[in-house]
């Protein structure tokens, strides 16, 4: 492929940044690259003609809703539009849980076809914790009973760097299920195997080059020609009117190499693209084809739900490599999320100057790997006889709760059965939304989540809860106190519902933060007990979701107690947003995403001190509580003293210490591969790039300061009118 330099006169300044592919000509016009927070590069390609991108998205289309392709008149017909969602599950563990909800969605689909038209009996598999939880909310049993079922289908995108993440998916429990994989045309598998087909070998600085050499890499030259296609859908089009999703979640385990890696990459890319047809003022040819599908701009919601590692298990120590892996993610997280929200010196608002600071997500969903351990604990169970897989399954399935309860909470009408409404006899007039604008100013930073769930209040027994042994009020009352509370106690398993509820990330170490609990229920649900922990203390908002059963009425007095819970353990908040979502679920659920302030809670300091103490530190601090203390200071003391932080750390990080070989012998190897597969000298970018630099965490440190340091005044009354007796 040609590729032609421009020079730097004003006319081609104006082309900067941008990609062109001509139909006719196949030459690329390559600007100068900005550059990140870290100083790498972003050389993402990036389809700038919409001819193509319209055809690769009609492509996709077709391949998402194969009828069309039957139609006699297609011209005449309603063409479908893409859901309002996307799930993209990366690395093993993310596959496997957007692969869950996919699943799911499959499955109560199923149920609402075949209840409605009587034709045969959906086979579930009765062991797998998710399906039990979605089966008992859904009211899966009893087909004389006609519930509302969750039909919001999001269109799925699954990658790994492993060449057999299609025969992984095909032979495992849900691949062998008679017709899923082919009817559920929604998921996509990102066959991404010429790049890279072994994984990153628990690295994510590996994971983060091969992703580098994905994106930089002109879609036209992949063998797997679906990837040209799942670009324009992901990256080339977000935004625009011809793709009509809104809201992307990335999956991820933080401990891993693949997802941790490739995660932050993709996200970027995807922000890149975005954010450059904001500065794309010029205007587009089009034609009769095109006409209405430009560049139209509309807000997106971008989030990431990365998984966080144990940090202790029962005395056994976990593998280091999995905190420090966590610790690069966030750590890098929080220097861009500085640089995007709060870093304004010099700032300006040139394109150069807006485009430096982008971030991979909006927010990035934090859910501690612990889940299961605190769950068992809960329940009095043995921890030491439950396997890894049972582990898994229980993430896996809060996890899938909360995708559940957040899509059904901005799900418009069109991601809806046609007659979804008319037959459950909801009134769509009665549910407050959040629509992607909503969350992108609300949710920004770390992010946790809170989260419970109750039956109908009729089916509850008088006497006494099941569940945590304390005395019911009355038949057919809703105890939202009870609900509240356990939606921020530690989690546990809801026998009744068969939901896993509590908050995904602790705010202190379990057996202190149990302890506080336990006087906040003692005291009558007295928010002094735990206001006062940053996780609540230093919250700058929070967006509360509630669901409702199409047939139940919340009443007044119980969202005024909500709200009272909620003002009393987050005093601090400076918004405060709410959803009611009718007729999605046969139960009532309340998710509460507290945001920003997950950032000063045990574990994720914990995590980011583990990554900056081995990979940044020089020797003296390395082994010793020198620099554990040191980074407690750096965030309280009034002035941060950045002298000090370039005395114990070194001015970049070391790949070296969380890989048991030879780093500068394998880092030829990628670079050798970038080459290859990118054959123009100009886009070439080393691993030593993409390194974090001492500067990242200085940033991620600013990050931490201003969070700790949140407060809000409270407004009062401006008066000029005076009364006797008052000062003047």
């Amino acid at each position: 492929m040609a590729t032609k330099k421009t020079t730097r006169t004003a006319e081609a300044a104006e082309q900067d940044d941008l990609i062109t592919a001509s139909p006719d000509v196949e030459e690329e016009v390559i600007s100068r690259p900005l550059t990140s927070a870290n100083g790498s590069s972003y050389m993402y390609f990036t389809e700038r003609d919409l001819n193509k991108i319209l055809h690769n998205l009609d492509t996709l289309r077709t391949n998402v809703y194969p009828y069309l392709v039957n139609q006699q008149d297609a011209d005449t017909q309603k063409q479908p539009q893409f859901p309002s969602v996307c799930l993209i599950g990366l690395g093993r563990c993310g596959s496997n849980i957007a692969l869950d909800v996919a699943s799911l969605v499959y499955n109560a689909r199923n149920f609402y076809l075949n209840e409605f038209n009587v034709e045969e009996k959906v086979v579930r598999e009765p062991d797998h914790m998710p399906m039990r939880w979605i089966k008992r909310s859904l009211h899966l049993k009893g087909a004389h009973q006609l519930k509302p079922v969750f039909l919001i289908e999001p269109l799925v995108m699954l990658g790994d760097l492993d060449k057999d993440i299609e025969g992984r998916i095909r032979f495992s429990h849900k691949g062998e299920r008679a017709g899923f994989l082919k009817d559920y045309t929604k998921m996509k598998i990102m066959d991404l195997s010429e790049v890279h087909a072994g994984g990153s070998g628990n690295a994510p600085i590996l994971g983060q080059y091969l992703a580098k050499i994905i994106l930089n890499k002109d879609t036209q030259h992949f063998s797997n020609a679906d990837w040209r296609f799942i670009h324009s859908y992901l990256i080339d089009s977000c935004g625009i009117k011809a793709n009509q999703s809104r809201l992307y979640f990335y999956i991820f385990s933080a401990g891993g190499g693949t997802g941790s890696g490739m995660a932050s990459e993709f996200g970027l890319a995807q922000q890149y693209a975005y954010m450059s047809k904001t500065f794309d003022v010029r205007a587009q040819t089009q034609d009769n084809s095109n006409r209405g599908h430009s560049f139209v701009f509309e807000p997106i919601f971008t989030s990431g739900i990365c998984i966080l590692p144990n940090i202790s298990d029962h005395g056994v120590e976990m593998s280091e490599a999995l905190h420090i892996n966590a610790g690069r993610l966030l750590c890098k997280y929080l220097s861009e999320e500085w640089d995007f929200s709060y870093n304004f010196d010099n700032e300006d608002s040139s394109e150069a100057s807006v485009m430096h600071r982008i971030r991979p997500w909006n927010a990035m969903m934090l859910i501690s790997n612990d889940i299961m351990r605190y769950a068992e604990e809960t329940d009095e169970g043995a921890i030491q006889h439950i396997d890894v897989n049972a582990m898994e399954k229980y993430a896996n399935q809060y996890i899938s709760q909360q995708i559940f309860n957040i899509l059904t909470a901005q799900a418009v009408t069109t991601d809806y059965d046609e007659n979804y409404f008319r037959r459950a006899g909801i009134d769509i007039g009665e549910t407050i939304r959040l629509d992607a604008n909503d969350l992108f100013m609300s949710l920004a930073g770390p992010v946790a989540v809170a989260y419970a769930e109750s039956v109908i209040p009729a089916n509850i027994p008088q006497g006494v809860d099941k569940l945590r042994g304390i005395d019911v009020k009355k038949i057919g009352e809703l105890n939202i106190d009870d609900l509240f509370y356990r939606s921020i106690d530690l989690p546990h398993f809801n026998k009744v519902t068969q939901a896993i509820e509590g908050i995904s990330l602790l705010p202190i170490e379990s057996a202190r933060y149990r302890e506080a609990l336990a006087r906040y229920l003692q005291k009558g649900y007295d928010a002094n007990e735990l206001k006062d922990l940053h996780f609540f203390k230093n919250c700058s908002s929070v967006v509360s979701i509630i669901s409702l059963p199409k047939d139940y009425k919340l009443s007044y007095m119980d969202l005024n107690k909500l709200k009272s819970h909620l003002n009393a353990l987050f005093p601090n908040t400076t918004l405060k947003r709410y959803a009611l979502v009718i007729g999605a679920s046969a139960n009532i659920s309340l998710t509460t995403l507290i945001v920003k302030s997950p950032c000063l809670s045990d574990d994720f300091l914990t995590l980011i001190v583990a990554f900056i103490k081995r990979c940044f530190a020089k020797d003296a601090y390395r082994f010793d509580e020198q620099l554990d203390a040191a980074m407690l200071d750096f965030i309280r003391s009034d002035e941060f003293d950045e002298a000090l932080v370039d005395k114990m750390l070194n001015e970049y990080e070391n790949p070296a210490k969380i890989l048991d070989t030879n780093w500068y012998a394998i880092k030829p190897m990628y670079e050798k591969k970038y080459r290859e597969l990118i054959n123009d000298s100009e886009k070439f970018c080393s691993i030593n790039d993409i390194r974090l630099s001492r500067d990242s965490v200085k940033k991620a440190i600013k990050y931490l300061r201003e969070i700790y340091r949140h407060k809000i005044s409270k407004t009062r009354i401006v008066s000029l009118n005076s009364l006797p007796g008052d000062k003047q």
